[in-house]
């Protein structure tokens, strides 16, 4: 078409300003396009020659369907004629429904049947090419037709371009099933997932850092520029999920490396579910429909790796968003499970996981983190039925001290009872708890927290305690804990003077052995003295002989005060067991307590260990609240 002829846009109709009348309306959607048969320089030309070519009406020579329909009306016209109708203006009138790609690319077919040149694109490639076909512009009809030359561009452009090829599978959403029955969305598929072959990590280190970046640290193909290798995982988001569904099964049949699958799943659903990644929490969505995103939640936790390759803080934004999206039972305990199998790499904050139940009282979903503990652990007891031995493993140590973090949290709940405490915290077996400093924390922010919990269930959590893996600066805390019940008192002074016990019989042993090899090095210093009569070597071993004479007196003296504290050890648990008996009468036990330690003289100092290892911080310092974050 030359600057003669053009389709300008009126509203909602368009006209062909051409100088010639207007004999062909064609109606799609809501657009009306006023065109003519002849083209206005050819017209020029017939008119002068005499002649009428065929080729001189473009649209019917470009289309095979608008020939036939236009010399049908043109018969129905001309048996129909009145006298009245044929002084009036004869026009054709056409009306498509469900044209492929909408009036924007009959526009352009039109266009293209009047000479114009189109810019063809991987957007509007695969609807023209819809659009061919339902016009029926092939090449039989006439030479480089529409058809063919969508053909070409699609084979050698769009096809070669992994992020073109996505984008023209995007175009085919609107044009099913036209798109499908002409193979067009499957060529798509097709070309995605081989392209996505030539994209493979080239080692598992490397698949697991690819999977971490989303899929941006992959060996580039030849020819494959960097826009297109850093980019193509976000252009996925743009697809539907019917399309998305068809890519996934289509890698998945292709055997494409696992982890570029699981990096697909997890760029499009941070993008169409809300709230899934906590670090992006500002990031726009796409609008789903809930429906849509529980459909897409299911799809992406039935295709996770088996491997432990997908990032846990993205597995607990898929396990909290099953619980606000209501998914099935079987999503949870899939999540659940991988979870419990990559405990140890989780951190504090993601096991904080918010009860969205309004059946559950407590601030925190307890029982799933017990769930996902009990996997973890029956994977331990596979792995150590392997190897017949019970080893004490990292995994299994960092995995004891989260959850000692965790009870540390969680125990200034209100709505917390005593029985799930306690069931939380003897769930974890003793070998993962080198110390129990940690555990103690926990259960003395419970009872600071639940003053009006029973003196049965105070004991009954104190029970989880090991007294023998609490560290002295732990002992001395709980000694003057007034939180704690006598019972448990009673067995931390017992633990904590059989510690002491222990240490003084250490520092005598160590006392003791260097006196032995002393005395003998006197005796020999001796028989040197008797065969050599030097005065010298005679006054070192006189020296030696009173040394020794003094570390066993002061050997002597520690014995002496070992007894002397089992003594008043035996005096203090025969007054507690008999206080216990009387009942809280003048001032309570714990001022009778507190009164015994001043008459044996004990003095502690308000310290507790903080975690598994021996370190002490101030109790009296305050801890801030953690509160949950509701996404």
């Amino acid at each position: 078409m030359t600057t003669g002829e053009q389709l300008n846009s009126k509203g909602q109709a368009w006209f062909c300003t051409t100088g010639l009348p207007s004999d062909i309306v064609v109606e799609v959607d809501d657009m009306d396009f006023h065109l003519h048969k002849v083209s206005f320089y050819k017209h020029q030309y017939s008119y002068l020659m005499h002649a009428h070519p065929t080729n001189n009406f473009p649209l019917m020579s470009k289309s095979r369907k608008l020939h036939r329909l236009l010399t049908e009306q043109e018969a129905n016209h001309s048996s129909a004629a009145t006298p009245k109708a044929e002084n009036e203006e004869k026009r054709c009138h056409l009306a498509f429904v469900d044209f492929p790609g909408g009036s924007e690319i009959f526009e352009l077919a039109a266009k293209f049947c009047f000479g114009v040149k189109i810019d063809l694109s991987s957007s509007n490639v695969a609807p023209l090419r819809c659009a061919g076909e339902f016009l029926e512009m092939t090449e039989e009809h006439s030479e480089e037709n529409l058809i063919s030359k969508t053909e070409s561009f699609l084979s050698q452009s769009v096809l070669n371009s992994i992020k073109d090829s996505i984008i023209a599978l995007k175009s085919c959403e609107r044009l099913t099933p036209l798109a499908e029955t002409l193979g067009i969305a499957r060529r798509c598929v097709d070309s995605i997932v081989s392209e996505a072959l030539f994209m493979l990590p080239v080692s598992d280190s490397a698949s697991t850092l690819f999977l971490q970046n989303g899929g941006r640290r992959s060996r580039r193909r030849k020819g494959a520029t960097d826009g297109e290798d850093d980019s193509w995982f976000e252009e996925l988001k743009f697809l539907g999920l019917p399309m998305f569904k068809q890519l996934i099964l289509a890698m998945k049949v292709s055997e494409l490396k696992p982890e570029i699958i699981e990096t697909c799943l997890m760029q499009y659903a941070k993008k169409h579910i809300p709230g899934l990644s906590r670090s992006n929490r500002k990031a726009l969505t796409l609008s789903s429909s809930e429906a849509e995103q529980r459909e897409l939640l299911e799809i992406v936790i039935s295709n996770l790796s088996s491997k432990h390759s997908t990032p846990v803080r993205f597995l607990f934004g898929l396990l909290r968003s099953t619980s606000i999206l209501n998914a099935s039972e079987a999503c949870r305990q899939v999540l659940e499970k991988k979870i419990g199998s990559q405990l140890d790499e989780v951190t504090l904050d993601d096991l904080l996981i918010p009860s969205y139940s309004y059946l559950t009282e407590t601030l925190y979903d307890i029982d799933c983190v017990a769930r996902i503990l009990g996997h973890f652990l029956e994977e331990e007891r596979n792995v150590a039925a392997i190897d017949g031995r019970v080893p004490r493993s990292p995994a299994l140590m960092l995995v004891g001290k989260l959850i000692d973090g965790y009870l540390s949290e969680i125990a200034s709940d209100a709505n917390l009872k005593p029985s799930k405490f306690y069931d939380l915290a003897i769930l974890v077996p003793d070998r993962a708890r080198l110390f129990h400093d940690g555990l103690y924390r926990a259960v003395d922010v419970y009872l600071k927290a639940h003053p009006w919990v029973s003196k049965s269930d105070k004991e009954n959590i104190c029970e989880v305690l090991d007294c023998q893996k609490l560290t002295l600066e732990a002992c001395t805390h709980a000694a003057q804990n007034e939180r704690l019940p006598l019972r448990a008192v009673v067995r931390v002074l017992f633990f904590e003077q059989l510690q002491l016990r222990h240490a003084i019989a250490g520092t005598l042993m160590a006392a003791e052995e260097p006196a032995r090899p002393s005395a003998a090095l006197g005796e020999e210093e001796e028989a040197g003295e008797a065969c050599m009569h030097d005065r010298d070597d005679s006054k070192t071993g006189q020296v030696a002989v009173r040394e020794n004479q003094v570390l066993r007196l002061d050997m002597d003296s520690m014995r002496t005060r070992v007894h002397q504290l089992e003594r008043e050890c035996s005096t203090m648990k025969r007054a507690l067991e008999k206080m216990d008996k009387m009942g809280p009468r003048g001032g309570g036990p714990w001022r009778a307590s507190l009164a015994l330690g001043k008459k044996f003289g004990c003095k502690f100092k308000t310290q507790v260990c903080d975690s598994h290892e021996p370190t002490v911080v101030d109790s009296r310092e305050g801890r801030p609240q953690r509160r949950p974050h509701r996404e």
